[in-house]
């Protein structure tokens, strides 16, 4: 059986409250979970104690038999100190595709050339 630690979604329509649970991966999220180990409510401000609450030790145990944390809440244990999360970074999707690059490209063409015949044409007549 593959645990993960993800967040299961509580609360009512537009205010949201999450509980962070070990569940089988094959559970749907808001379904049936083997154990709650902490909440996270992100009504309250980001510098409110109760914002994200954690059983550390539980986190631990789940940590320590192989399960593995979602994203969002491998941030509240790098928060914690409980576990190192590793930066993603991925610069190329920052990226424009290829189109916005030929777009781009087209114009600094244009730019140059415009620049060009403008320093031409400004020579031209100092000769004369």
């Amino acid at each position: 059986m593959s645990v993960k630690i993800r967040l299961a979604r509580g609360g009512s329509k537009k205010r949201p409250y999450y509980y962070i649970v070990a569940s089988d991966v094959r559970s749907p999220r808001d379904g049936r979970y083997i154990e709650r180990v902490g909440t996270y409510n992100p009504m309250l401000p980001k510098d409110s104690e109760d914002r994200v609450k954690l059983d550390a030790d539980r986190i631990k145990h789940w940590l320590s038999v192989g399960a593995l944390p979602t994203d969002r809440v491998a941030r509240f244990l790098d928060a914690a100190d409980i576990l190192k999360r590793e930066a993603r970074i991925n610069p190329d999707k920052s990226k424009p595709k290829k189109k916005a690059q030929e777009r781009t490209a087209a114009l600094a063409e244009k730019k140059r050339e415009a620049e060009e015949a403008a320093k031409a044409a400004a020579e031209a007549p100092a000769e004369g």
